[in-house]
């Protein structure tokens, strides 16, 4: 930042001392003094840049406000200065004027500011130090925010050194006398004092045998120090983190107060005495006292642990190693202390000698806690044979392998890069390779990772690693073989590399290497033997993204394409090309990698047609139909425009139809998913195919395939993208059980499956068929439908309001009239009545929105501020105010908090939003109690909706017309019912 103020008094120094000594100037009492003036200024500036050009990082950035202010102040100095002078001779000057008046005309525009990022740390510093946050959370965040912004690693030694210049800043300051700025400055090291990273341990060493003794009195099976009832909060009853005193002198946890404040109460919590003064002090004695106390408890736990540890009991065992984690989770000052207390040592050597499977598998998810970012933690674990105990778990069944390789992963870690000390002694250990290895290829992709990382560092430490690789599975010293061996050498590896088992990672070496281009020329010019071979490689190596990429720029993708549709070529080539042009298409790539080798991209619609056609004959071998197939299913994928042109110039409707009786079940499968997207072009075929006999069986079968949810989701899909219109498809899948298929995906299937579940079920939820809408209800599909109103997705929130709002719609006809028979002695108690539909409601007979307990969750979704969601949400919500239930529903509306979002609508949403909010007003305001409640604020939003022109035309314009018509006839003499409410 001083840097920054460098500039200026080297520019006014050039002015000065250069520009103005070479004039001849007036020697008249007021340039003297004009110069004198500029003179000091100039000092100024360059005695700021002297002052705070050596001060520590953490300081500048603390005090970068006032910095700034004070470098504003003395540029404007020097800009007054100048033009005192320019006035004092203007004779002098004339020759220089334009640079004078320019420099002036910068120096009234100039600001200096540091950066939007500093500032909020810097504005979060301060409210912490005002709210007297000292929680070691806040600190943890604080220092590192701090040392990011300013440069410095996130490391004690390095942390240790900024805030001892931070502390020589205090001394220099107590020095000065500068008592405002002391206690500023040690109120920030006093916070920040309290991270991780700035931590004495020798301090929390002291603090913690201190707390140790102080537990000496109380008996050894005591675990837990109950608190003290002024501890705890007298609103929540918790136990206080940060308390708060009251001017009455009730303790409260701040944010319980504040709550209890923004609730409108003003009563003192514990008295009930109206509080004349709001304001919270707070209460440091408290807060140090509790935190003692929790302290204790730390040290009653550890003492707890040491006992079970040693009992030899591995349930006792178990139970230590699950405080421990929970000590550690609530304050990370337990990493320090459990190892202070022993406990790391304990644990450490049982891990070499237990033989039960769950204690290892918690100490090594416990080691773990212990040692994350903790560089003391990790040498204490390393120090006490730590590798000879954890290495072999490498080895065990996949949890302990799991919970092995992440702690082992961790060790290795030195912040932000590995510690090459521990790296070299983990390579000593001679099975830790094969281990690594093992994960490596296992199916857990979290400890393959790790293991992938851990042995790419072995290898840097020891190239011998690289060999032991190879004899446990990893394959990378065959490369060499390949690209630069002779021809005869290259034949024998290319048919070893067809038979091993290769991962993501050596199919990337493999490419990397450069063995894509000599294959892709066996390809273009070899016999049949060497083609098959070299295509059986790429179809390997095609598995990895990067080498589709290399296969692409190669010029692979156009070769391996004409020879898969030359004719006359035999099958196994057309098979294998069918696999790579399947591999090029599969994980999302779509068409990216169907381009030439200078990156055009080929024209697609003949490969579509090729692909199609590939189909027609139903003795074509399915080893080539299939992949062909795949790779037709995720060009289509990716590009909409392809499955247009599959549809409407390749036939390919009428071309898969009929694969959905092929005996192969995968080819049956993908037919499904290409119909799926087919169907949202040309969905009329597919409706008269499935209506034929047997055909309707087949799809609902898809529907209950538990072992391919990618294809219930087609399948599913497939039938939302149907006409609604075809009630006899409804009706038929009805009589199929296809209705509880499309149900139980959304309790299993994945939320793309949900979503599309839920638009298949629009078809047998149409107010126009109320039997139908009853099977839905009874298969136990309203709970659900309430549900996804919770998730994230919001397609999902989205339909499942919708199909609420279709049941909803049918709720007035079906409830049932309350009856009032018999005398009044011997009267039954009454049914509830619904306040929406005044009547006896239930879910599963009048499929109530407000028995479902929905209604809470479709008014959430118009606080969301949504466009999706909050549209069908006004459409659920509408079907409270139908005809004959208005004032009911306007009631239940008003009681659920739903206007007052509605009315909020009008300020963010689009216009057609907007005008199914206003119709919804309309019906509402047809009750005066609530044009009463929310009146004026209709008014203000429906008037500023038009531009204050009342007469607007528009459909929009009309509607809030007639909405403002139905205010204005309510509220001339009326005011709010509600108190508070604007």
């Amino acid at each position: 930042m001083a840097m920054e103020l460098i500039p200026i008094g080297t520019i006014l120094a050039l002015v000065t001392n250069q520009e103005l000594q070479l004039r001849q100037l007036n020697d008249s009492p007021a340039a003297r003094l004009a110069l004198e003036a500029l003179e000091a200024d100039v000092k100024k500036a360059n005695t700021l840049v002297e002052k705070y050009k050596n001060r520590g990082r953490f300081y500048l950035l603390v005090k970068c406000r006032h910095i700034v202010h004070e470098v504003q102040e003395v540029t404007r100095d020097i800009g007054r200065s100048l033009a005192a002078f320019s006035i004092a001779d203007t004779e002098v000057l004339s020759g220089i004027s334009d640079q004078v008046n320019r420099l002036q005309s910068e120096m009234q525009k100039v600001e200096f500011k540091t950066s939007h990022s500093q500032l909020q740390i810097v504005d979060k510093l301060n409210q912490g130090l005002r709210d007297q946050k000292r929680d070691q959370c806040f600190a943890n965040d604080m220092l590192e925010e701090i040392a990011r912004a300013v440069g410095v690693p996130v490391e004690p030694s390095e942390i240790s050194k900024e805030l001892a210049s931070f502390r020589r800043e205090i001394e220099e300051a107590g020095n000065r006398k500068e008592r405002a700025e002391v206690l500023f400055l040690e109120q920030v090291i006093e916070l920040l004092s309290q991270a991780d990273t700035a931590r004495d341990f020798e301090e929390m060493k002291k603090l913690y045998f201190q707390r140790a003794q102080v537990i000496q009195r109380y008996d050894t099976q005591k675990e837990y120090i109950p608190p003290l009832k002024p501890f705890k909060c007298r609103i929540s009853g918790e136990v206080m983190v940060d308390p708060v005193s009251l001017c009455t002198g009730t303790t409260c946890e701040r944010a319980a107060i504040e709550a209890w404040f923004d609730c409108g109460k003003k009563t003192d919590p514990d008295t009930g005495d109206v509080l004349e003064d709001t304001s919270l002090r707070s209460n440091l004695p408290l807060r140090q006292s509790i935190e003692e106390w929790r302290e204790l408890n730390y040290c009653l736990k550890i003492r707890a642990c040491q006992a079970k540890l040693s009992s030899g009991v591995d349930l006792k065992v178990e139970e230590a190693l699950n405080q421990m984690q929970e000590l550690i989770r609530e304050n990370s000052i337990n990493k320090d202390w459990i190892s202070i207390g022993g406990l790391t040592d304990k644990i450490n050597s049982i891990l070499g000698s237990s033989h039960n499977r769950e204690v290892r598998k918690k100490i090594l998810i416990t080691l773990k806690d212990m040692v994350e970012g903790h560089a003391r933690n990790k040498e204490k674990v390393i120090e006490h044979q730590g590798f000879d105990y954890i290495v072999p778990c490498l080895g065990r069944d996949r949890s302990i392998s799991m919970a092995a390789v992440e702690l082992l992963y961790e060790l290795l870690q030195d912040r932000s890069k590995w510690n090459e000390s521990f790296c070299c002694q983990l390579s000593q250990q001679s099975s830790a390779i094969l281990f690594l290895v093992t994960l490596l290829k296992g199916p857990v992709r979290e400890s393959a990772d790790h293991a992938e990382k851990i042995l790419n560092k072995l290898f840097d430490v020891d190239e011998e690693n690289i060999s032991r690789a190879a004899k446990s599975g990893w394959y990378k010293p065959l490369i060499d073989r390949i690209v630069q061996g002779p021809e005869s050498s290259r034949m024998s590896t290319m048919k070893a590399l067809v038979t091993m088992e290769l991962v993501d990672s050596n199919l990337k070496v493999l490419g990397e290497e450069g063995i894509i281009p000599p294959l892709l020329s066996m390809v273009a010019s070899g016999n049949i033997e060497l083609k098959e071979l070299s295509l059986s490689v790429l179809v390997k190596l095609s598995s990895c993204h990067a080498n589709k990429e290399l296969i692409a720029t190669g010029g692979g993708v156009p070769l391996v394409l004409k020879l898969m549709f030359s004719p006359h070529v035999c099958t196994i080539l057309i098979v294998r090309c069918s696999e790579i042009v399947e591999k090029l298409s599969s994980e999302g790539n779509g068409v990216k990698f169907f381009v030439d080798e200078k990156g055009v991209q080929l024209e697609l619609e003949p490969i579509i047609r090729e692909l199609l056609a590939l189909q027609q004959n139903s003795k074509s071998s399915n080893n080539f139909r299939r992949p062909a197939l795949r790779a037709l299913l995720g060009m289509c994928r990716s590009e909409a425009k392809l499955v247009k042109t599959a549809v409407l110039t390749a036939n390919g409707v009428s071309l898969v139809l009929p694969l959905l009786d092929d005996p192969d079940s995968e080819i049956r499968e993908i037919a499904v998913n290409l119909l799926f997207l087919f169907s949202q072009h040309e969905s009329q075929g597919v409706v008269e195919y499935l209506l034929m006999p047997k055909r309707l069986e087949g799809l609902v079968g898809f529907l209950e395939n538990d072992y391919n949810s990618d294809v219930k989701m087609a399948a599913a899909g497939l039938l939302a993208n149907l006409p609604k219109s075809e009630t006899s498809l409804t009706k038929k899948l009805i009589e199929l059980d296809g209705l509880p298929a499309i149900i139980n995906l959304l309790k299993s299937g994945s939320m793309e499956a949900k979503e599309h579940a839920l638009s298949a079920l629009f078809r047998f939820t149409d107010p126009a068929n109320v039997k139908s809408q009853q099977i839905v209800v009874e298969h136990g599909a309203y709970p659900l439908f309430v549900n996804f109103l919770k998730v994230n997705s919001v397609t999902a929130k989205a339909r499942a309001a919708a199909l609420i709002g279709n049941l909803s719609m049918s709720s007035p006809k079906l409830t049932v009239a309350s009856e009032k028979t018999g005398c009044w002695c011997f009267r039954t108690s009454c049914v509830p009545v619904c306040p929406a539909h005044g009547g006896i409601c239930n879910v599963n007979t009048s499929f109530c929105l407000l028995e479902a307990k929905a209604l809470p969750y479709i008014v959430k979704l118009l606080h969301d501020e949504v466009e999706e969601t909050a549209y069908e949400a006004i459409q659920t919500l509408s079907t409270l105010v139908q005809d004959g239930c208005t004032q009911r529903g306007a009631i239940v509306l008003h009681d659920a908090g739903a206007i007052n979002p509605v009315l909020d609508i009008l300020t963010w949403g689009t216009d057609s939003l907007k005008g199914e909010a206003v119709g919804l007003l309309e019906k509402v305001f047809i009750s005066k109690e609530m044009v009463d409640s929310y009146g004026t604020k209709a008014r203000y939003l429906l008037v500023g909706l038009t531009g204050r022109n009342v007469h607007d035309d528009s459909l929009l314009g009309r509607k809030v017309a007639k909405v403002l018509s139905l205010v204005e006839r309510y509220s001339k003499s009326s005011t709010s019912i509600i108190p508070g409410l604007f």
